[in-house]
C-alpha cells in the first residue's frame, strides 16, 4: 500500500495526543500532576493540538474533503465512522477537564467523571482507528489482531513520554512517569516484534486460481496487462518496499521508537534536574521519529488482493 503522510500524520498525531490526554486525566484525578493551571494549559493545548492536527489531516486523503462530515452518519457499518463519532464526543469530557485544571485549578470531586468519560474516549478511539484497518480483510498484514491493541500501547507510550517531559519541565522528578514511559515502550516492543512474526509466518491464500475459481485447471495468469500505464489503484495499492530495504527500516525504527526513549526513560529517573530533563526531551524526540517510520513501514509493508489482478501471485 502508498504510504500516504497525511494518514501517517494523523494516526501518530491523534495516538500521542490521546495517550497524552490518557495521562493527564488519570495522574490529575489521582492527585499525582501538578494542579497549576499553567501546567494544565500547556498539557490540554498539546493533546487537543496534535490530536485536532492529526484528525483534520486525515481528511487530505480523501477525494473530497469538503464531504468528511458525511462519514460520521454511517457508524452502524464504518470504523471510521464509529472513529469520528467518539472523537467528536471526546472533545467534551476533555474539555470539561481542561476547564477545571485551567480556570479552578481542580481535577478532582466533580471533575473525575468528566477524567474517566476522557479516559475511555481517548482509548475507544484509538481503538477505532487501529480497527479501519484491521477489520479490512482484503489485506493480510493489517487483517490480524495485535493491529487494533498496538494502536492502543505505541498511543499510550508515546503520550506517556510526553507526559513525562511535561513533569519534567515543571520541575517534577517523580519517578512513576519515567517509568511509566518505559514499561510502555517495552510492552510495545514486544508487540510490534510479534506483529511482524505474525505478518511474515501468515499463510498467503489469495490467489489468482482462489479468485477466479480456476486452480482446478492449473496456474491461472494473465493474457496481456490489464493497463498500458499506471493507473490509480497500481499506484495506491500496489506500493511495494524491498525486502532489504524494510528490514533496515524495522532496525531503525526499533532503535528510534524503543531502544533510544527506553534508555533515556531511564536515565531520566537516575540523574534528574536538568540533565533528566534532556533526557526526557531527548525520549520524546526520538519516539517521534520512529513512530514516524513504524507508521510508514505498517502501510509500506501491506498487499492488497486487487494486485492479484496485476499480477502478484499470492496475497
Amino acid at each position: 500500500m502508498h504510504p500516504a503522510y497525511s494518514v501517517i500524520f494523523f494516526t501518530t498525531a491523534s495516538g500521542a495526543g490521546y495517550g497524552l490526554l490518557v495521562w493527564m486525566a488519570v495522574f490529575g484525578s489521582l492527585g499525582l500532576a501538578p494542579t497549576a493551571r499553567e501546567f494544565g494549559f500547556t498539557g490540554f493545548a498539546l493533546a487537543f493540538g496534535l490530536v485536532s492536527a492529526g484528525l483534520l489531516s486525515s481528511t487530505f486523503h480523501l477525494g473530497h474533503p469538503e464531504r468528511a462530515w458525511r462519514a460520521v452518519t454511517q457508524w452502524r457499518s464504518s470504523w471510521l465512522a464509529r472513529e469520528g463519532v467518539v472523537a467528536l464526543a471526546t472533545y467534551l469530557p476533555a474539555g470539561v477537564l481542561a476547564v477545571g485544571w485551567v480556570f479552578f485549578e481542580n481535577v478532582s470531586g466533580p471533575f473525575v467523571p468528566a477524567a474517566i468519560l476522557t479516559i475511555a474516549g481517548a482509548l475507544v478511539t484509538v481503538w477505532c482507528t487501529g480497527m479501519i484497518y484491521a477489520s479490512l480483510k482484503t489485506i493480510r498484514a493489517w487483517n490480524q489482531p495485535l493491529v487494533a491493541p498496538l494502536y492502543i500501547v505505541l498511543g499510550l507510550a508515546t503520550g506517556a513520554v510526553l507526559f513525562d517531559l511535561l513533569l519534567r519541565v515543571w520541575g517534577e522528578t517523580g519517578g512513576f512517569s519515567g517509568w511509566l514511559s518505559a514499561v510502555f515502550l517495552a510492552t510495545g516492543f514486544g508487540m510490534k516484534l510479534a506483529y511482524w512474526r505474525a505478518i511474515e509466518r501468515a499463510d498467503k491464500t489469495y490467489s489468482a486460481e482462489s479468485a477466479t475459481g480456476l486452480g482446478l485447471f492449473g496456474k491461472v495468469r494473465p493474457l496481456e496487462p490489464p493497463h498500458t500505464q499506471p493507473n490509480f489503484i497500481m499506484r495506491e495499492m500496489g506500493y511495494r518496499v524491498a525486502r532489504k530495504h524494510a528490514l533496515k527500516l524495522r532496525r531503525l525504527a526499533v532503535l528510534l521508537a524503543f531502544a533510544i526513549p527506553i534508555v533515556a526513560a531511564l536515565l531520566s529517573l537516575m540523574l534528574g534536574g536538568l540533565l533528566g530533563l534532556i533526557a526526557s526531551f531527548g525520549a520524546a524526540m526520538s519516539v517521534s521519529a520512529g513512530i514516524v517510520i513504524e507508521r510508514w513501514l505498517f502501510f509500506a509493508e501491506a498487499e492488497h488482493v486487487a494486485m492479484l489482478y496485476y499480477g502478484l501471485d499470492k496475497a
